[in-house]
C-alpha cells in the first residue's frame, strides 16, 4: 500500500538525487540520477549513462556504488529525471530496475510518483511476480491447455 506520508529520510534522499541531476543533467547522456539508502544508512548516487545505442539505468549505477561500497542491502530508493519545465521531479523505475533491485533487498522502499503526488511503496507491491527460472519456483503451474475456462 503506498503511503504518502514522506519521512525526513525519504526527503534527503530525493535531495541528493534531485542535487546531482541538477549539476549532471544532459539531454541525451544523463536524463535521470538516482539515489539509495543502503542498511548501513549511507546513501549510494547513480547517473544514467546514454549514447545513441546503450542506456544504464541511474538505478543501476547507484546499485554499482552500494555494492563497491560493500552495502549489504538497499533501505530505499529513488530516481529523479527532469519535467518539461526543466524541473526534477520523480520518476518511477523500468522493469528492469525492479528486477534489479528486488535482488538486492525485497523490502526495499521506493519513492514513486502516483498520479502527481509522491509517496513510498514497497518493491514486493512494484513487482509482486518478479521473472524466475522455473527451478527457482516452489510450485509448477498447470500448462494453459490444462487450465479450465469458467
Amino acid at each position: 500500500m503506498i503511503s504518502f506520508d514522506l519521512s525526513p529520510s525519504d526527503v534527503e534522499l530525493y535531495t541528493a538525487a534531485r542535487q546531482l541531476l541538477l549539476t549532471a543533467h544532459h539531454g541525451e547522456n544523463h536524463r535521470v540520477a538516482a539515489a539509495m539508502r543502503g542498511a548501513s544508512g549511507a546513501i549510494y548516487l547513480g547517473l544514467h549513462v546514454g549514447s545513441k545505442r546503450i542506456n544504464v539505468c541511474a538505478e543501476s549505477s547507484a546499485l554499482a556504488n552500494a555494492r563497491i561500497a560493500q552495502e549489504a542491502s538497499i533501505k530505499s530508493t529513488v530516481a529523479v529525471s527532469m519535467d518539461e519545465r526543466g524541473e526534477p521531479q520523480v520518476t518511477n523505475p523500468c522493469g528492469v530496475c525492479r528486477e534489479l533491485l528486488r535482488n538486492y533487498g525485497a523490502q526495499t522502499t521506493v519513492l514513486v510518483d502516483a498520479g502527481g503526488e509522491v509517496g513510498t511503496v514497497n518493491l514486493e507491491e512494484l513487482l509482486p511476480y518478479p521473472w524466475m527460472r522455473a527451478t527457482e519456483t516452489e510450485w509448477t503451474t498447470q500448462p494453459p491447455e490444462a487450465m479450465k475456462t469458467h
